[in-house]
């Protein structure tokens, strides 16, 4: 798969962009001919609703859950059943529904190496060196943070680690992410982005991603795939434009 161009898609609200994209993923599990389809899956309130339609007919039964292995791109140190766990977010809206294949990180037991571990024995292909991630969602934070990149922190430097535990001291906090040398090994990254308190941000991370800014000016504008599609959902609010 040869790497393409920065995508953007434009929907007129949240609620249009993840019954557009939970269309998207069912198509594309359909088509896939991969087994098993892996799938590393973000926290926040847009992927929340992206997975609340896929565990609803008629899209829950349009997917090959049985094809499917769901990993996770960061956690928080809490507990699976905290109300702050991406992974207990991603079992009230999905996982309680569908019967699939998942991996928590256990963020909590600090334990980054075995998550490491479990990637090298469930995934198989690589590239430079790193899993490959069929599709990796991911969403963007106010100071422009994704999974736990944040500004400042010693992940953004790693690479040659897949998964660290990541101190984030301006939250007085410490999380579990995957790395940007995984992340950019992906065939597709999904960025969902929704609302307009994330405009100013969109606007200045598209704007350095397609310039190609280096170093990166905010964590996310530093996923780049090698060799993968990158694709932002946004709806109109978060686009700052009509769809």
């Amino acid at each position: 798969m040869s790497g393409a161009a920065l995508q953007t898609k434009v929907f007129a609200d949240a609620e249009a962009l993840a019954a557009a994209v939970a269309d998207a993923f069912a198509t594309l599990v359909d088509a896939t001919t991969a087994s098993p389809f892996t799938v590393a899956l973000s926290g926040g309130s847009t992927p929340k609703r992206l997975y609340e339609l896929l565990a609803a007919p008629p899209r829950r039964e349009r997917v090959r859950w049985d094809a499917v292995e769901l990993f996770f791109g960061d956690e928080r140190s809490v507990p699976p059943d905290h109300p702050d766990s991406n992974y207990g977010m991603a079992k009230r809206a999905l996982l309680d529904r569908v019967t699939v294949r998942a991996h928590r990180m256990p963020a909590e037991m600090d334990d980054a190496d075995g998550y490491a571990r479990l990637l090298a024995e469930r995934i198989a292909k690589r590239r430079d060196g790193f899993p490959v991630f069929d599709l990796v969602l991911l969403g963007i934070g106010e100071d422009g943070h994704t999974a736990s990149l944040f500004p400042g922190t010693a992940a953004l430097a790693e690479r040659t680690r897949w998964v660290v535990m990541n101190d984030v001291p301006q939250l007085h906090t410490r999380r579990m992410t995957l790395t940007y040398p995984v992340l950019n090994a992906a065939d597709r990254v999904w960025m969902l982005i929704a609302g307009a308190g994330k405009r100013a941000m969109v606007a200045e991370c598209l704007a350095a991603a397609r310039r190609g800014d280096d170093p990166p000016p905010r964590p996310i504008v530093g996923v780049r795939p090698t060799a993968g599609e990158l694709v932002w959902h946004l709806d109109a609010a978060a686009a700052g434009s009509p769809t």
